[in-house]
């Protein structure tokens, strides 16, 4: 009997990409996609389930097809993908919370994987051109995604302390760009002329999208802490 993995996010394209990406893998017999609305095109192989991770009516989704592993794609960058940025944060962190809570009443849940941001870092002038495990960030974000993030990774350290049977990985990305996303920085790159601030050098790190769904699906096959 294969895993069964739940997919929060799949009607944005990256929670989409994932689930087809798990739905493939011969290891896997069911995946089951979670977002409030449907994706615009059906996901190969994937049963998809129309619910708010924000409700907690998620547990029962999770207890009645016994999901043991969890892929957690539903924190939002930008507010205009929510509609606002309350309803970002709520999404964002109390969905997080709502999922998590759900996780913990669920015996079958094994492993819990959470999509993060290097964001979570900061951004100051005197930062290390690359930060590593086992250093703090200088200037905690104060607003945004980013501080999303920080509060939604304190919360999956919670629940890692509460469930210690199951195994719990962060990933923690720099900014995805590929041929098929569509953010404020992949736009921004895309004009024939891009804006630079004279004199203003930034350190940018970037990742493909492939990538980052490769990595995912290593971190759901070999969970790790």
């Amino acid at each position: 009997m294969g895993r069964t993995v739940l997919v929060t996010g799949v009607s944005r394209y990256l929670g989409g990409r994932m689930a087809a990406v798990l739905a493939a893998d011969p290891d896997v017999s069911t995946v089951i996609g979670v977002d409030v609305v449907a994706p615009d095109v059906s996901i190969p192989g994937t049963e998809f389930v129309r619910a708010d991770i924000r409700n907690p009516v998620i547990a029962k989704v999770m207890g009645e097809a016994g999901v043991d592993s969890v892929v957690h794609m539903g924190v939002i960058a930008t507010p205009r993908q929510a509609g606002g940025r309350s309803t970002m944060k709520e999404i964002n962190v109390i969905g997080t919370m709502q999922l998590l809570a759900a996780c913990q009443r669920t015996p079958s849940v094994q492993s819990v994987i959470v999509k993060s941001s290097a964001a979570v870092y900061g951004s100051g002038p005197k930062d290390p051109a690359k930060f590593t495990e086992d250093m703090e960030p200088r200037h905690s974000p104060t607003s945004g995604w980013a501080k999303d993030s920080v509060e939604v990774e304190t919360y999956v350290r919670g629940f890692a302390r509460r469930r210690p049977d199951v195994t719990v990985s962060t990933l923690r990305f720099a900014n995805v760009i590929g041929p098929r996303v569509q953010t404020a920085l992949t736009s921004y790159f895309s004009l024939p002329v891009v804006p630079t601030v004279m004199g203003f050098d930034p350190r940018l790190q970037f990742i493909h999208e492939d990538d980052l769904l490769d990595a995912m699906a290593v971190a759901v096959r070999t969970p790790r802490q």
